[in-house]
């Protein structure tokens, strides 16, 4: 698939006769947005600003610095990705970071205290932007001055790449050009990685999630951490059920500035609780899941 065609076919249920390591059924990725610092601000040199507050749409009027908003991104750095990576410890959960490389950059003990508990480092950008508003050229830069930053900050080149609201039609191009990556997760169309063909290079797409994800708590669809164990677990079992018989994997998508409440949390700490508890579930990192993928391609499996 290019960027000017659409699959509206993937696998056809017809899924690929293959299991996880060492016979799991489910793979797990938790995946955790780390942006704080790295969305619009004027005194970042931006003309907007971001607008997404814990009260909703922001009401404060272009040109003035909301102050409010400033600080819940603050508060994500300064207390909420802490008390994730405490849960993710307890529970001996690996993650995937979506790292901005700017917001690592300002804080970059993250990074490093993300990467010696074992977590993955995927790019999430150079900033939490729009890439669909830059000329292919710019993209490209920026996509190279991140790599640059998070291998600074981390001591490592990351292997993955997502985009804040999906790619532009130039982005899974310009991430194989670049190489080194083995996936991008900038898609959210199938519950197991595919391979697409990107001008003759076989390109592995690991899908990632909006609804079983933190964010539905700022869009008011969700109030307390019950309500997004209640939806992860529900999510969880229909998964597993299927994963008995096909494969399958399931993505969690979270926000330290969002889920690092104390009154949310709770239902991450939870959900890990009951998804570690079944022996056929592999909670992993996407890089991990790609280096398994990318095997059993090899093997002639998928």
């Amino acid at each position: 698939m290019t960027a000017g065609s659409r699959d509206f076919i993937g696998y056809a249920n017809d899924y690929p006769d293959v299991s996880w390591p060492d016979g799991k059924r489910l793979a797990l990725s938790i995946v955790v947005n780390y942006e704080e610092g790295a969305e619009k601000s004027y005194l970042s040199g931006d003309t907007t600003q971001e607008t997404g507050t814990e009260w909703g749409r922001s009401p404060v009027p272009d040109g003035t610095r909301d102050l409010a908003m400033e600080s819940m991104y603050e508060y994500g750095s300064r207390v909420g990705v802490w008390r994730i990576l405490d849960v993710l410890k307890r529970h001996s959960a690996p993650a995937t970071f979506y790292a901005a490389a700017k917001a690592l950059e300002i804080h970059p003990e993250v990074g490093r205290v993300a990467v010696e508990q074992g977590h993955e480092i995927c790019s999430h950008g150079l900033r939490w932007e729009e890439v669909f508003h830059l000329s292919r050229d710019e993209e490209r830069a920026h996509i190279r001055e991140a790599i640059k930053i998070i291998e600074q900050v981390t001591g490592s080149r990351p292997v993955g790449w997502y985009c804040r609201y999906g790619p532009s039609v130039h982005t899974r191009e310009l991430v194989v050009e670049e190489g080194g990556f083995s996936y991008d997760s900038d898609a959210y169309n199938d519950d197991l990685p595919y391979f697409v063909d990107v001008h003759g290079t076989d390109h592995l797409v690991i899908p990632y999630t909006a609804d079983v994800n933190d964010m539905q708590w700022w869009m008011g669809s969700m109030v307390t951490g019950g309500e997004f164990l209640d939806y992860a677990r529900e999510s969880f079992d229909v998964l597993r059920a299927e994963a008995q018989v096909r494969p399958r994997m399931m993505s969690v998508g979270l926000h330290c500035r969002i889920i690092g409440r104390p009154g949310r949390i709770g239902g991450l700490d939870q959900f890990l609780a009951y998804a570690a508890s079944f022996p056929d579930v592999w909670i992993t990192t996407r890089a991990q899941i790609a280096e398994c993928w990318h095997t059993l391609r090899q093997d002639g499996a998928v």
